[in-house]
């Protein structure tokens, strides 16, 4: 049945609407979309599940709204129009149903076994954990304390060592101090025996030389040379030799020894008993000054002269010199 409007001057009527199936239909998908997700959620929960109130609107109802005026239009002359007849009133909507509560799902009942069992297992391993980290600390333990005692150790041996460098320090110069003490006091024992020595032998030097001075200027007044010679010992020739050669060891002659012949120089030496040269005179000359010169130096070098055998000497030896017998 098909609505009409209201002619000029009727009463106005609500049009009917022949959309409500299809509002169940749309209302019925939802409440299905919304079991099914609910049932989702409750699969996916671990623990109890938890009540969802939903609250559902009916979107068939709807006020309705008078229609827009109608653009009038010029009629002819109007007809009388016949009283229409009452239309029945439409049908009441039909009650959206109550969505069904949700069904309560009952978990399933823990296994004691399996409860047990974990937590043996957690047990376990918290036991293996809190041994772990004792190991752990008892192992750094160890290295600390290991290392604090090589620290030690090294701090004791470079202690020790100063210690022992200190005192070898100290003795060193305790040595250093009694030794060079010793050697002063040996030095002054030495100077003082030298000095004494050096003053015992000018003593008897002067003595011998006060007698020998009083002997010479006493033979010289008493008795001739003559008579001296005769009395004079023989001269041992081995004697002379050692005289003549410590002599032309001294003997520094830069001069030239290309001359014709060989001159000899003839120096009378005059000696004390310990060999000591008194008095060096020339008698005779090699006619070369040069060469005389250094042969009186060589004999004034080479005091004290040697002795002989027997420990004695002659007091005046006469010594001959030649250039060409030059070492």
């Amino acid at each position: 049945m098909t609505n009409k409007e209201a002619t000029a001057g009727g009463p106005y009527r609500v049009p009917r609407h022949d959309s409500g199936w299809r509002a169940f239909g749309l209302a019925l998908a939802t409440h299905a979309l919304l079991f099914l997700f609910l049932g989702i959620g409750i699969n996916w929960q671990s623990s109890e599940p938890v009540a969802v109130e939903a609250e559902v609107w009916d979107l068939t109802t709807q006020q309705a709204a008078p229609p827009p005026p109608a653009a009038e239009e010029p009629d002819p002359a109007p007809e009388p129009t016949p009283t229409p007849e009452p239309e029945p009133a439409p049908p009441p909507p039909a009650p959206t149903p109550a969505p069904p509560p949700p069904r309560e799902v009952t978990p399933p009942k823990p296994d004691p076994e399996i409860a047990l069992k974990k937590e043996r297992e957690k047990k376990k391993e918290e036991e293996k954990r809190l041994a772990a980290e004792k190991a752990e600390e008892k192992r750094k333990q160890k290295l600390e304390d290991e290392k604090e005692r090589k620290l030690a150790e090294q701090k004791k041996k470079e202690e020790d060592k100063k210690q022992r460098e200190e005192e070898e320090r100290e003795r060193r110069l305790a040595e250093e101090k009694a030794e060079k003490k010793q050697a002063e006091e040996d030095k002054k024992k030495q100077l003082a025996a030298k000095k004494a020595a050096e003053k015992k032998e000018a003593d008897r030097l002067a003595k011998i030389r006060s007698e020998e001075m009083r002997r010479i200027t006493g033979a010289a007044g008493g008795s001739s040379g003559t008579a001296e010679k005769s009395t004079a010992p023989r001269m041992d020739s081995g004697y002379v030799a050692a005289i003549t050669a410590k002599i032309k060891s001294n003997i520094s002659y830069a001069g030239s020894q290309d001359v014709p012949g060989n001159p000899r120089a003839e120096f009378k030496i005059s000696q004390l008993p310990t060999g000591e040269i008194i008095s060096v005179r020339k008698i005779k000359s090699s006619g070369i000054p040069a060469y005389d010169a250094a042969v009186e130096n060589a004999i004034n070098k080479s005091s004290p002269l040697p002795k002989k055998k027997d420990g004695t000497v002659e007091r005046d030896i006469n010594a001959n010199f030649n250039l060409k017998d030059l070492p």
